[in-house]
């Protein structure tokens, strides 16, 4: 039974002002499940050039620095998952995806910019995801779409939200992600659903914040209404 959250309907879309871990056993089954789950990573340096972006003291002060509970990807709630990771987390994800899912494949976010830091790592100038599907998921599109990774700049979020993922990586997943439903459980500001929703599917949005859910919801009206 899905515990008390506000919905908001937008045409056959679904955006849930709510907890993730409570509200997602709740709701079904989708073809897909797609998330930029908080990362587990020190958040600590970057110099004169985290002042300048601001990007992580937004990320520690939304506490998205974290991690999440990997129990959430569960191969009961989807057909296939794309899960994004910090680097630290590649092989926990990949390790819980594993146990349940057909076939699991890492792919890549190149960043063109990304931020001039090391600190005693690698330049950031890579995300990683996870794509699992079970069997009749594997993932789809034109061979030309298929590959492991996509390269496009890190670009400036008008809203307050940091992980903001580029319109470009979230359509590129779309491309390759099987079936109609899908459902991000760390909605924030409603990137995964525009690109959903441009692609054709169904929508189902879970974000905690008052404050990103309104965004994200603006966002999917504002879009739906474009494609009336």
């Amino acid at each position: 039974m899905m515990t008390s959250c506000h919905i908001t309907y937008v045409g056959p879309h679904r955006l849930i002002l709510g907890d993730a871990y409570e509200v997602l056993p709740g709701i079904g089954r989708f073809d897909a499940i797609v998330m930029d789950p908080p990362y587990r990573f020190k958040a600590s340096g970057g110099g004169k050039f985290r002042k300048a972006r601001g990007h992580t003291d937004a990320i520690m002060r939304d506490d998205l620095d974290l991690g999440f509970d990997l129990a959430i990807l569960s191969w009961r709630s989807a057909g296939t998952i794309v899960c994004f990771c910090h680097n630290d987390q590649v092989i926990s994800v990949g390790s819980r995806l594993k146990e349940g899912f057909h076939r699991i494949a890492l792919c890549q976010w190149h960043k063109e910019n990304p931020m001039p830091v090391a600190n005693k790592h690698y330049l950031p100038d890579t995300e990683f995801y996870w794509h699992a599907w079970q069997r009749g998921y594997a993932p789809i599109g034109e061979l030309a779409n298929k590959r492991r990774y996509i390269t496009t700049p890190v670009g400036k979020s008008p809203y307050d939200h940091p992980p903001v993922k580029p319109d470009a990586v979230m359509d590129k997943v779309m491309a390759n992600v099987a079936g109609v439903s899908v459902c991000d459980p760390f909605m924030g500001t409603g990137s995964t659903g525009v690109a959903a929703i441009k692609a054709g599917r169904i929508f189902t949005g879970i974000e905690r914040e008052e404050k990103y859910f309104e965004i994200a919801c603006e966002r999917v009206q504002q879009l739906v209404g474009d494609l009336r």
